[in-house]
């Protein structure tokens, strides 16, 4: 999953439609979100190779050779940064709203300053009370959602809800702000051999439709599916779409 984000933001409904289809899939918690390690909030004791180490880590613990990997946002940052490390563990890469490992390019569009000016408000929380960080995210969400599809407000709060639950401090998750590293594996997308596919919505503010396509023009014979008018966001409705389009890549 991206950045912040534990398990839970793969809806359990999501995954139990892709493995319908036929996939073993596998969720689990970056470090500082959900269940996994976490440390003081404001501090970081690992790198962005770490957390890609840690996905091996994982495949490891199942006896899993090589997988296909689905990242969204820092999941498919991370998911490249796999394909470099390890070619031969790396089926296939599936990138959803994701960018380029690659050294920052001023040419392409940076996030939206909304998004930044509404997460600045974050040290206003009080993230031991339920209500008020469930009102946050829901926020946040609301604004990630692109114009083709309503908010899907109630699937946002159960997951909100979920996620309160499962991490002891939420504030641990904003770690990730601080992530830095794998220098060595930056600016090398051309040297990636695992079948690419490349999802982005054409209203993304996070990471605005131009990353979608020059990751689509930097990694070999990458094929990019564009999703009209949807934001940073795995939507309910764009979930059969992007099932068929991994069940086809995947295959």
């Amino acid at each position: 999953m991206g950045a912040t984000a534990s398990a839970i933001w793969w809806a359990e409904e999501f995954c139990q439609q892709l493995a319908d289809v036929g996939r073993y899939v596998i969720r689990y918690d970056h470090r500082d979100t959900g269940r996994s390690t976490s440390y003081e909030p404001g501090t970081i004791n690992y790198s962005v190779e770490d957390l890609a180490d840690d996905a091996f880590c994982i495949l490891d613990g199942y006896h899993i050779q090589s997988a296909h990997l689905v990242g969204m946002s820092l999941g498919g940052y991370l998911s490249q940064l796999m394909a470099l490390k390890h070619p031969e563990r790396i089926k296939s890469l599936t990138l959803i709203a994701s960018e380029r490992l690659v050294e920052d390019d001023p040419t392409l569009p940076s996030i939206a300053p909304s998004v930044l000016s509404y997460h600045a408000k974050a040290s206003e929380i009080d993230w031991t009370n339920r209500e008020a960080v469930m009102d946050y995210q829901i926020g946040a969400w609301r604004l990630l959602n692109g114009s083709a599809h309503s908010f899907d407000e109630s699937l946002i709060r159960q997951l909100s809800n979920t996620d309160f639950d499962r991490t002891p401090n939420l504030l641990t998750t904003f770690n990730h702000a601080l992530l830095q590293g794998g220098e060595q594996w930056v600016n090398r997308l051309h040297e990636i051999v695992a079948p690419t596919l490349i999802i982005h919505g054409t209203e993304d503010l996070v990471l605005p439709y131009a990353h979608g396509l020059a990751l689509q023009a930097e990694i070999p014979n990458a094929v990019l599916l564009t999703l009209p008018r949807t934001g940073h966001e795995l939507h309910r409705n764009d979930w059969s779409a992007i099932i068929e389009a991994i069940q086809q890549h995947t295959a």
